[in-house]
């Protein structure tokens, strides 16, 4: 049985009040609460194993490596990568792609070939592309969204060409929760020798992803969105393709040998991770994975979806509020808009009732321009959500409407 109430009592920050009343924490897409076990672990660390890792030669210099490491391959197994070699640790999502972004197309493009995303891709898998465009002389190129908030599958054979030389996608949007399928995309890239990067930075916390199941050749993802701490990241790559790739920072950690007359590389993963690691960041995310599966990952997915149809069902009721994005596939996000009433002031009513949602174009401005919209109200859920929350957000938003309109 998935004991909400339970799993609640281990995230401390759910029994914060917010202007007087019960905090109701509905911007999980944004970032995600950290569980009791996942604070613990960081404080441990810092308590017991803290020093800097790889070459140190005393106890906590190697019992940090030894930790580090084991994190590395608990997050491979946790992905489906069998090789933690292909696991980089990065700040984070944006990190990750840019990693991919400021090396992959220096080695493989030539003037006049082309980048292709989405149209409805976050910031950061859309600007990255746009500058190694601009540096190389490429053209970046973009799958069109459909009025429904699904992909226009239908133009893949006339985007992708042999010109295309890498693909980069979302496999859930962060404003619309629509559940991409990967596999037309990813096959019909590989047909014409694309490179596929697949970010996973919405996906993480609400599916199972599984790198040989989604055959793409890059994914990357987030530990905040997955009930880690901010500052980790994760990029998942073929080690063939990262073999060849250069380096992507210079310093510490990602060397060989270093002289004046020339510099070697260390290996995999190692010279995509220069400096000092954060050897504390990956023992929490790979604790947040342990939880995860403590709880029963598909227990957790069962329960968002119960709590996401639930919503949609209660705001369809609402007057006057459109939902953005009514794809047959969505996972853990309702953005909505209501005419005449600004997101702005709808999220900013909401916030004085305890209630926290997104609101803006979500880092997602060409999205939010093909609906021609200023921008939605997004909430979105966690494991840690119930039906009286969502209840209290509807009869909230009831409320503000009231007001507003």
């Amino acid at each position: 049985m998935f004991d909400v109430e339970k799993i609640r009592a281990d995230f401390p920050i759910l029994s914060t009040e917010v202007y007087g009343k019960p905090l109701v924490y509905l911007d999980n897409g944004a970032t995600t609460q950290k569980p009791l076990c996942v604070l613990d672990r960081i404080m441990h660390a810092y308590e017991c194993e803290n020093g800097n890792i790889h070459r140190g030669v005393h106890y906590l210099s190697e019992i940090a490596t030894d930790r580090h490491e084991k994190a590395r391959a608990r997050v491979a197994r946790f992905i489906g990568a069998e090789d933690s070699a292909e696991i980089v640790f990065t700040r984070g999502t944006t990190e990750s792609i840019n990693l991919v972004a400021r090396t992959l197309p220096d080695f493989i493009c030539k003037p006049g070939d082309e980048i292709l995303v989405t149209g409805m891709e976050h910031h950061s898998n859309i600007v990255p592309w746009q500058i190694a465009c601009e540096r190389l002389g490429l053209k970046l190129r973009v799958i069109p969204v459909l009025d429904n908030g699904e992909l226009d599958y239908s133009a893949l054979n006339n985007l992708l060409n042999k010109k295309t030389k890498i693909v980069a996608c979302t496999a859930v949007s962060n404003v619309l929760g629509t559940v991409n399928n990967l596999e037309p995309i990813v096959t019909t890239a590989h047909t014409v020798g694309a490179y596929v990067l697949v970010d996973c930075a919405q996906a993480i916390a609400h599916s199972h992803i599984d790198v040989k199941a989604i055959n793409a050749d890059f994914i990357a993802f987030s530990g905040h969105k997955v009930y880690a701490p901010n500052g980790i990241g994760v990029l998942w790559g073929r080690r063939e393709i990262l073999e060849i790739m250069p380096p992507f920072m210079g310093g510490g950690e990602m060397i060989d040998r270093v002289t004046f007359d020339k510099t070697t590389y260390n290996k995999l993963p190692y010279k995509f991770e220069a400096g000092t690691p954060d050897y504390i960041g990956s023992l929490a995310l790979a604790e947040a994975f342990d939880y995860i599966e403590r709880l029963g990952f598909d227990n957790i997915i069962a329960h968002e979806h119960h709590l996401l149809d639930y919503a949609i069902n209660k705001i369809s009721a609402i007057d006057g509020v459109r939902q953005i994005g009514t794809a047959s596939k969505r996972s853990g996000v309702i953005s909505f808009v209501v005419d005449g009433v600004h997101p702005y002031d709808i999220g900013t009513m909401l916030d004085k009732l305890g209630i926290a949602v997104r609101t803006g174009h979500h880092c997602a401005e060409p999205l939010i321009d093909r609906f021609s919209i200023p921008g939605t109200v997004r909430a979105s859920f966690a494991m840690y959500n119930t039906l009286s929350e969502v209840d209290t957000f509807i009869a909230g938003l009831d409320k503000v409407l009231t007001i507003l309109r």
